[in-house]
């Protein structure tokens, strides 16, 4: 199991591909396996190194004090103790913004940022939304509401049309082995509360921002309010898990805009 042993933790990352780094930075509750549905279309073209933050995965301990800062740092020292000194970033959701932060402290390391689902803006709504599912987990409601409750922000509705598709879902995601703790999950979310990123708008190493047009947790509007100014695509038919709902075209927009900066 790959783990680099850092001071408070020991971080575990997968690897997978060939060809120039490409750190993948997940989302709030997410881990490595988020990134599935991406890989198989950037493996041939990409060393994917997809790290567990703090709290999540098999990242431990879970406890460990956490901060977007913090998992900045992280990914840094492991993309330095993989011998990589510049590399391809792309950073989903919470992931976008520590991306955003790397590109702030290093932009010299970084070839090509790519922004998925992301911004540095601070929505209270959704502070609220994830105490609200940490507080349907620690009910007596049955394990697989807080998920149900979950999906219809995640994804884009016509995933709704096949009911079967989303049941697979909720039982996919209760039989991962390492699925975050609703503990885990509140102290991650100390990470979101009060974070200020207004000054990580404006990232000097090349960025593109790849946005949801159905994104109902980073909506386009807000995305667009700070970040138009950066090359960006909307992607329609995507909605907050936009590597999810259109992974080609998430892919085939990595891969053009790193060929313009390779490393």
């Amino acid at each position: 199991m790959p783990t680099l042993e850092r001071d408070d933790i020991a971080l575990h990352y997968e690897v997978a591909g060939q060809g120039p780094p490409l750190l993948m930075l997940a989302g709030y509750m997410s881990d490595h396996a988020s990134w599935t549905p991406l890989v198989p279309l950037l493996r041939d073209r990409f060393t994917c190194v997809m790290p567990d933050n703090r709290t999540t995965g098999q990242t431990a301990p879970w406890d460990a004090p956490v901060s977007i800062d913090l998992m900045c740092k992280d990914a840094l020292a492991l993309m330095t103790h993989l011998g990589h000194d510049r590399y391809h970033v792309i950073g989903h959701s919470m992931g976008g913004i520590i991306a955003l932060h790397m590109a702030q402290e290093v932009p010299e390391r970084m070839a090509s940022t790519h922004i998925a689902a992301s911004a540095p803006v601070r929505l209270p709504r959704n502070t609220a939304l994830f105490a609200t599912l940490i507080a349907i987990r620690r009910s007596n409601a049955p394990e697989d509401t807080w998920l149900r409750a979950l999906f219809p922000w995640l994804f884009n509705p016509r995933v709704y049309h096949d009911p079967a598709a989303v049941d697979q879902a909720v039982a996919d995601a209760l039989a991962y082995p390492h699925t975050q703790s609703a503990d885990a999950m509140e102290h991650q979310l100390t990470a979101l509360r009060g974070f200020d990123g207004t000054a990580l708008a404006s990232p000097t190493c090349p960025t593109q921002v790849l946005i949801g047009a159905q994104d109902l947790i980073v909506p386009p509007d807000h995305v667009l309010a700070v970040l138009s100014h950066l090359p960006h695509h909307i992607l329609e038919g995507a909605g907050h898990s936009i590597h999810w709902d259109a992974p080609d075209q998430v892919a085939a927009l990595l891969r053009a805009y790193a060929a313009k900066h390779p490393i």
